[in-house]
Formats: C-alpha cells, structure tokens, sequence
C-alpha cells in the first residue's frame, strides 16, 4: 500500500521555519493565530446561539411562551442527538474534560471532528432552552484546532499541551473579556506551569482573542455590572459564612451531578435517555422558567436587585411581595439548576458547567444577603449585588477548584477590584473545605478516580502520561508447571537469555517465577532432570502488577516496596510480560523531557 502523500507546500514551509525561525518564536506566532481561532470560535457559538433563540422568540412563539418552555428543550435535544448520530458519528464529550483526558491519555491530540462537533450542537442544545453553559464547547473547539494545528507543523506533546492552554485562554479571553482571569484559568484548569516560557503565549493567546471579541462584539460583556458598593470590614463575618455554605452548595453541586448523569448512562438506550431527560427538563423549565438556557439574564438581573425580573413568571407571581417567597424560589434555583444541567447533558445534549455554576452562585449569594437583611439582626443591610457577586466567586472555587480563577474573573468582569477581600476570604473558605470531601475538580474527577489526572506536580503528571503497556517487556521464556527440571533447562535456560523464568499453566495462568539463582544448584545434576518438577522449585512473585487495574505509580510502589528488578504482569490473570525497573525509569525520564516545554 503506498504511502501517504505529503503536502510539499507544508514540506517546503517546514523546512523553512526550522532553517530561519526558531522554535520559541514560532510559538509565538502560533499562540496569537490560535487566540484569534478561539476568539472566532467564541464569535460563532454565541451568534449562533442568539440567532436560534431569536427564531424561537418570534411574534407567534410569544404567545405561547410558557408552554414552549416545556417543548423546545426536548426538541433541542432530539435535534442534537441527530446531528450526532447522523452528522458528526461521533461520540461528542463535554468541554474541558474531553480536553483534559486528550492531554491525558492521547498526547494532547484530539480527533478532527471534535475541531466543529461543539459547534454544531452545542449552540442548538443552549439555544432551545438546554440548561448548560457555552463555554466548555468553546473551549474544547478552541483545544480541538489548537491540536490539529499543532500536529500539522509537527510540534512536541509540551508544546501542544502549552498550545491547547492558549486556545483554552483564548475561549475566556474572549467570552467573558477578562484577559487576566483566563490565563488564570488555563493554570489552574489544564495545570501548565507557569514559566515565562509558558506565560508569554498564553499572554499573546488571550489578547489576540480578546481584540477578536471587541472587533465583532464591541464593548458588550456577559455581565453589565460595575461595582457601587464598598466592602466594609465589619461584613467579614458574613462572608466567612459564605465560603462555608458555598462549600455546602459546592458539593451538592458535584455529587447530583456525577450521580444523575451516572443513572443516565446506565439506561444504555438512546431514546429512552432522551424520553427521561427532556421530560425531566422539559418540566423543570416550565415551573421554573430561569433554568431556561445558560441564565445570565437572570444574574444580571440578581446584580441590579431585580429578583422579579430573575425569577421570571411563574405559579408565585401573586405572592413575590413577601420576601420570604422570594428567599425560597432563590433557594429553589440553587437546588433544581443543577439537576437540570444533568437532565440536559444525561438526555444527550451538548454544554458545559460553567454558566450553571455562576447562575447557582449569583441565586445562592443573593439569597443569603436577603435572608441576613430580613431577619432584623442588622444595624446595616448587607450589599446583595456584592454577596451577589462573591457567591459565585465561592461556587466556582468549590466545584472547579480554581480560586483564582474565580477571584480575578468576578474582579475583571464587574470592575469590582474593590473586592478582593471578600473574594479572597469566600474563594479560599470554599475551596479548602470542598477539597477535603472532594479532593477533585469536577472536570476531572473520572480522570482521578482511574488514575489518569493531570496536576502540577511534575512527579504525578509524568507518571500519569506513561503508558504501562510501552514499558512491557515480552522476550522471557514461559515455563509450564508441569515441565521437569530437564524440560527447563532444555526449553528455558538454553532458549534464554533473561535470569527469570515466568511459570504458567495450561491455560497460561501466571503461578510464580523461577530465578536462574535457583536453578545454579541444580542445573548439572542430570539425574533430577526427571525427578525434579518445575513446582518444585518455583516461588511466588514479589510483586504482580494487574494490567486491567494498576496505574504507573502503582506500578512505581510495588518496585519501591518490593526491591524487586523485574515484576510479572498479568491481565485477568493471565500472564502478558515482564516490567523492569531499569525500563521504566528510562521511559520516566524520557517523558519528563517530552513534557518539559
């Protein structure tokens, strides 16, 4: 078969860069273009997202607005999975931690699909009324030509790790116009390291994209606030308090979650996901019309202290005039927004966590400062549009574990710098009481529970990106259980070159090793070659290492513990190789220069 034809334009471009440009400058270049593909990829979803809500918004569709609340998440959904399963044929992840697992387990390469998969169905699922946020499937788009790109001009796994983090910076930058904050967010979230080698292109990233965003939006941001109350020292206390029920909501938030998209995967059955999910939705919206689409409308409207325009209509209406009905149907939007971001992404929709966390924070700060100004214990009633502001601060440190994230991105999209106290105290009490029942983000908790997660310790990080099955040594002699001394040495020692011999059975069942050690004695006295039995003279292994179920840092402990050079592995216990000490530490210092940029 021959081969693949190469492009001689890109060949000759190559050739070109590496003769005149060097690799830091190109990165440079390549930084700026991806800021400017996310910046457009963000253009896109959101136009298009506002377009199908236009259509859906007309003069007869008005007229039956509350029960179109009920229809259109459903229909979005079932026009979602279509393009899924008849367009892309594919299965489409959600967001940043489909990026996550492809830095990973896959090198940082992402398929080509998933470059417009989001695109295509994202916006269709926010724009009917799905109750998920656009900014994951910016992301992962932006991630998804990030690495496509950087695979055509051949770069390293570092760099198209660095390069996935300026598309992830680029997709914030560029959404929410806070530059600072989104650099942030790709640290924290995509665990980069921060360099100077790393920061200049994450900084080219994010301006590139947020000059994008101004050149087709203006100067219109997602949330039109600036800040007009002061913080006072003497609300500490209640902000405090904040970070702790922020905690509380925080692993509400990530537990609901995991748990009703769990039951969701175990239906199997497509439609039947679909049937349960879109009804659930569908319901929840039509009694609760907030949790229709992303709900930013509704934290604006939260920061201005209109709680009547967040609530929106529904069965209350006639009895809003009593504050404590109010603090409930806050509370309400706290509890059911979760499990209507669920019922979206469980039914087979297409979105990401963002929006809901900072829609359940806006509701959760608000109804705390209406409770603390109605119960008549203060002198001074407490800012809502501040605790406003701060709740959700202290949701996204909780459930993303990115305080800083959530510091300078509420900082830089109110103008409310006068808050970083505040922000800091809530931020800091969340994210250290979350991090102790749920010492993983919700982006990457599947990662962590099987051992795959990416974190800046360098250690961790290198040892989750090793391949066990590339450290797997196969030359060694298997030994039946049944053989004798003489059927070893003829098949083993003189077939050989390795000091150890793994012994199976029939069924090629692993059951212990022999060491060449052991068979020194022996080996020359020809009359126990029929006498002596191979499990005669076998030992146990110190160590088995189970194929289906250790990772590389296991792996590492059972050599650690063990003093062991060469360890048996096994899958359903069935004998595959050997791993040597020597092989891995040779492939561990391999990898740690891959991923050093």
């Amino acid at each position: 078969m021959p081969g693949k034809k190469r492009n001689p334009i890109l060949l000759r471009f190559l050739l070109w860069r590496t003769k005149y440009v060097s690799h830091q400058q190109f990165l440079m270049v390549l930084a700026a273009v991806i800021g400017f593909l996310s910046g457009l990829v963000a253009v896109l979803i959101k136009n298009i997202t506002a377009f199908i809500q236009l259509l859906l918004e007309g003069k007869l569709i008005a007229n039956y607005h509350d029960a179109f609340y009920f229809i259109f998440p459903v229909l979005g959904l079932a026009i979602t999975i279509l393009i899924i399963k008849f367009g892309i044929r594919n299965k489409v992840g959600n967001g940043i931690p489909t990026t996550l697992y492809a830095i990973s387990q896959r090198k940082g390469l992402m398929q080509r699909f998933q470059a417009y998969a989001s695109l295509l169905t994202a916006p269709v699922t926010v724009g009917f009324g799905g109750s998920v946020g656009l900014e994951g499937p910016t992301v992962a788009t932006g991630a998804a030509l990030s690495s496509n790109l950087s695979r055509l001009f051949k770069m390293n796994q570092a760099t198209r790790t660095l390069l996935i983090g300026c598309a992830a910076a680029g997709a914030m930058s560029s959404l929410f116009k806070a530059p600072i904050a989104a650099i942030i967010f790709a640290i924290e979230i995509f665990a980069l390291d921060l360099t100077l080698v790393s920061m200049i292109p994450l900084l080219l990233a994010s301006v590139s994209a947020i000059l994008t965003s101004y050149f087709f939006f203006g100067n219109d941001i997602i949330l039109h606030y600036t800040l007009t109350d002061e913080f006072d020292i003497t609300e500490v206390p209640f902000y405090i308090l904040l970070g702790i029920v922020a905690s509380v909501c925080s692993i509400y938030f990530t537990r609901i979650y995991f748990r009703l998209t769990g039951k969701f995967e175990k239906l199997g059955n497509q439609f039947f996901r679909l049937m349960v999910g879109g009804a659930g939705l569908g319901i929840l919206v039509f009694f609760i019309p907030p949790l229709y689409g992303e709900g930013y409308d509704v934290i604006n409207n939260l920061l201005e202290g209109n709680y009547i325009n967040a609530l929106g209509s529904n069965l209350f209406n006639d009895y809003l005039d009593n504050i404590w009905v109010v603090v409930a149907l806050l509370a309400g939007l706290v509890i059911f927004k979760i499990i209507a971001t669920a019922f979206t992404i469980g039914a087979g929709g297409v979105g990401g966590i963002f929006a809901p966390v900072l829609f359940m924070g806006s509701a959760m700060g608000h109804c705390f400062a209406l409770i603390f100004n109605h119960l008549g214990i203060l002198n001074t009633p407490l800012s809502t549009s501040n605790f406003t502001l701060v709740g959700m601060a202290g949701l996204m440190a909780g459930i993303m574990h990115a305080p800083l994230t959530a510091i300078f991105l509420i900082a830089e999209l109110t103008r409310g710098y006068d808050l970083y106290v505040p922000l800091m105290i809530t931020a800091a009490i969340s994210y250290t009481i979350t991090n102790q029942v749920s010492p993983h983000s919700i982006f990457n908790l599947d990662l962590a529970s099987r051992g795959e997660k990416i974190t800046h310790n360098k250690d961790q990080t290198v040892l989750t990106l090793l391949n066990i099955n590339q450290v797997i040594e196969r030359n060694f002699v298997p030994l039946n259980i049944k053989m004798t001394l003489g059927d070893v040495i003829k098949e083993g020692v003189v077939k050989s070159s390795r000091n150890i011999f793994p012994v199976i059975d029939d069924e090629n069942n692993f059951k212990g090793i022999i060491l060449l050690d052991d068979l020194r004695p022996i080996m020359f006295q020809q009359h126990l070659y029929d006498e002596v039995k191979v499990s005669d003279i076998m030992q146990t292994a110190p160590e088995i290492i189970h194929l289906e179920r250790d990772r590389i840092n296991q792996v590492m402990n059972k050599f650690q513990q063990t003093t062991a050079w060469n360890l048996p592995v096994v899958k359903e216990d069935k004998y595959i190789g050997f791993v040597s000490k020597s092989k891995l530490l040779t492939a561990y210092r391999q990898k740690l220069i891959e991923v050093t940029v």
